[in-house]
């Protein structure tokens, strides 16, 4: 995590590094347990089915980050920043219901990184010590933010070519779901919803326009470099939720029943035997992993915002952070009600920050006289009719707990 710099533009090499490195940032901070598992559990009851409701929300996803990333990006201004902007006040709201929805969150991710390395007999409590101190080294290093960029990028290819050899060995019916996509035998709204939740709820959509405000990407001339890195960021998500789906779906289509305590895990491993199983654990560390850096980084980031001597305090910030995410997972176990109340507050964050950021569209004061296009701009009040049908779920899973 580096400080800003002032809307100081970085090299040419540096400046394609991070453009990428933001986009990976943003798909592998969505990439995480959560996502494998709704994907795996909507896949064994839609089927091919569920190829409509993936479209749907990448496209819905698309929209938010165009509209988020291209708005913050124009400001200079992170989140909180600018929704005090337009709304005095809201920003030190939006920080606390972010920061507590990434720290209860994180829990999942920390268990996740636990649970991955447990497949080669490593204890899932050691497990996810080892990782989140990796985390702690990684995002406190003097150049955190070249390291998380490299980091994500790594790690986010390295889940898409496994998957994809595991979606080879399970040989899904492709046609079915290119047809199902356009022409769904079954429709439902609520694996849209979630899907979209998952891919850009929380602090998700932050991650990314955040790691480049920090690197100084920002102003009217840096349009087109925040609309390649969402388009990139969206993309990158997108083909890992496809693949997945795809080896999902390759098991259901040859009649196999997953099991109900690891939908993933037990995809992987009916779809290529042992072996599936083990890339498995690789792919369940990797995308906990980059979900603990994502939401750490983003997490702080907007504390940031509000009290900028943070940022020389980072270290330790980082360290606390996942300290008390990893002291929640050992002392809970397996912190169920904690992850169903962490997506509940994810699912508030979305609605809330997209209407701040299609409201501060709307006035060119705010961001240095750019226009923003009205398309995009209805595009997103579409999304945001989506994210708000994800938020009135998510009051449904308070009123559970």
């Amino acid at each position: 995590m580096e400080a800003r710099e002032g809307g100081a533009r970085p090299g040419p090499g540096e400046g394609r590094g991070v453009t990428a490195g933001a986009a990976f940032l943003m798909a592998t901070s969505a990439i995480g347990p959560g996502f494998l598992t709704q994907t795996a559990v909507f896949t064994g009851q839609l089927g091919a089915d569920l190829a409509f409701a993936i479209l749907a929300s990448v496209l819905l996803a698309l929209a938010v980050q165009l509209n988020v990333w291209r708005v913050l990006g124009v400001s200079g201004r992170r989140a909180p920043e600018l929704a005090s902007a337009v709304v005095p006040g809201l920003g030190p709201a939006l920080v606390a219901l972010v920061f507590l929805g990434g720290l209860v969150f994180n829990v999942g991710n920390v268990a996740g990184c636990g649970l991955g390395l447990a497949v080669y007999g490593v204890p899932a409590g050691a497990g996810a010590a080892l990782s989140a101190a990796f985390v702690a080294l990684l995002l406190a290093s003097p150049r955190a933010g070249a390291a998380m960029d490299r980091v994500a990028r790594g790690l986010g290819l390295l889940m898409i070519l496994l998957t994809a050899g595991v979606v080879v060995a399970s040989r899904p019916d492709v046609g079915a779901a290119l047809r199902s996509s356009v022409r769904p035998g079954r429709l439902e709204v609520l694996p849209i919803v979630t899907l979209l939740g998952g891919t850009v709820g929380g602090y998700i959509p932050f991650s990314g326009a955040h790691r480049l405000l920090d690197a100084g990407v920002s102003g009217p001339g840096a349009v087109g470099r925040l609309t390649r890195s969402a388009v990139l960021g969206v993309g990158v998500a997108a083909v890992m939720r496809v693949l997945f789906f795809l080896a999902v779906l390759g098991v259901v289509n040859h009649g196999a029943t997953l099991d109900p305590a690891n939908p993933p895990a037990s995809a992987f491993r009916l779809g290529a035997g042992e072996w599936g199983y083990r890339l498995f654990g690789v792919v369940l560390w990797s995308a906990a992993l980059t979900s603990i850096v994502g939401c750490t980084y983003t997490s702080l980031s907007f504390v940031e915002s509000l009290w900028a001597p943070l940022a020389r305090r980072r270290g330790a910030a980082v360290t606390a952070f996942v300290a008390a995410s990893l002291g929640l997972f050992l002392w809970l176990g397996r912190p169920v009600r904690l992850l169903v109340l962490a997506g509940a507050l994810n699912g508030l964050v979305l609605p809330l920050t997209l209407l701040v950021t299609l409201l501060a569209a709307r006035r060119p004061s705010l961001l240095d006289g750019y226009r923003h296009p009205r398309w995009l701009a209805a595009a997103g009040w579409a999304a945001l009719l989506g994210a708000t049908a994800a938020a009135v779920l998510s009051l449904g899973e308070l009123g559970r707990l």
